[in-house]
């Protein structure tokens, strides 16, 4: 297969930083960019994944004290106990069976929590295969990425079947259900300059697409059927079409884009958590389908803003991983 790429000069992506809330409303109300904190009883719980439930609340995960959380969206907060100790929950999704399922990064199983708190645990087929990334895909099973160089399905019963990378050290990452009815995942380890976007069927055929920025983490299906992508190393969004052709556009230097979401606006929103060097500093920003990119600073300097997602109120929700909030920012 020929894969054609696009690279987007910095000049070509407009970026803009807003200082505070600014103009017109947004779906939950209140001014664009306007973000509200709500802290999580437990301390130092490092909220990692969060996704809207059935039940119309957000859920999210607590890497450090091994919970899974529920924020309504006035912003109550309720947590509930994973049986495995040291589990360190990392992504959450909304099933096709009503519950919410959940990947257990450190203890190799995947979990499933009913909306009452009631939690079931299925153990992966491969020994510390890392899980990471959890999605519903199109066939109505669960599918998430193995951190050791898999992706995975899982039925509502519990039933895992594991498929492999071709690329060896792929570090898969997040993974969601494309608009072609495949899943497509972040390869975060794979390759040298650059890293690879995979494309999974629901028959577990992988094809890899080789992007030229590094740190693919986040993964997301936007508004215009193609693939949106966060590079937290050389701070990029990047697009890819669902027959394999990327397109970047430059993010602040040094802000570490992360997780990444669509917005009710048309927009894709994402998280800026800032790179390991400490410069760039945190945020929230907004990317059009055009590549326009505005940034929005979080209420909490240093919060870490890791994952994102829309939320029944038509707000997006995110997670602060280090100021120990579940926040929302107006849209």
């Amino acid at each position: 297969m020929n894969i054609r790429m696009v690279r987007t000069a910095a000049i070509c992506a407009t970026l803009v930083v807003i200082v505070g809330g600014c103009g017109g409303g947004g779906g939950g109300g209140g001014s664009v960019g306007t973000v509200t904190e709500f802290a999580i009883p437990t301390a130092n719980s490092q909220p990692t994944g969060i996704t809207s439930g059935p039940d119309g609340n957000l859920w999210f995960t607590e890497n450090n004290t091994n919970k899974i959380g529920k924020c309504t969206t006035a912003g109550v907060i309720t947590e509930f106990t994973i049986p495995t100790a040291n589990s360190g929950p990392y992504e959450i999704t909304s099933g096709p069976d009503g519950n919410l399922w959940f990947t257990e990064i450190n203890t190799n199983k995947i979990g499933k929590c009913t909306t009452a708190g009631v939690i079931t645990e299925f153990t992966a087929p491969t020994a510390n295969s890392g899980p990471a990334g959890i999605t519903t895909g199109p066939d109505g099973n669960l599918w998430f990425t193995e951190a050791a160089g898999k992706i995975a399905k899982c039925t509502t019963a519990g039933l895992i079947t594991e498929f492999t990378v071709p690329t060896a050290n792929s570090g898969p990452s997040e993974i969601v259900s494309g608009s072609d009815g495949n899943l497509w995942f972040a390869e975060g380890g794979a390759g040298a300059p650059g890293v690879k976007v995979g494309r999974c069927t629901t028959s577990g055929t992988i094809t890899e697409f080789m992007a030229p920025g590094t740190g693919i983490f986040g993964i997301a299906a936007g508004p215009d059927g193609n693939l949106w992508f966060t590079e937290f190393y050389t701070a990029g969004i990047g697009r890819v079409t669902t027959t394999g052709t990327i397109t970047e556009f430059a993010a602040t230097s040094g802000s570490g884009p992360n997780g990444i979401a669509s917005g009710p606006d048309g927009n894709l929103w994402f998280t800026q958590r800032g790179a390991p060097s400490g410069t760039g500093g945190t945020g929230i920003g907004r990317c059009t389908t055009a590549g326009v990119i505005t940034v929005f600073p979080t209420k909490t300097a240093g919060a870490t803003p890791y994952s994102i997602t829309r939320g029944p109120d038509g707000n997006m929700w995110f997670t602060e991983n280090t100021a120990n909030n579940i926040a929302k920012i107006v849209p």
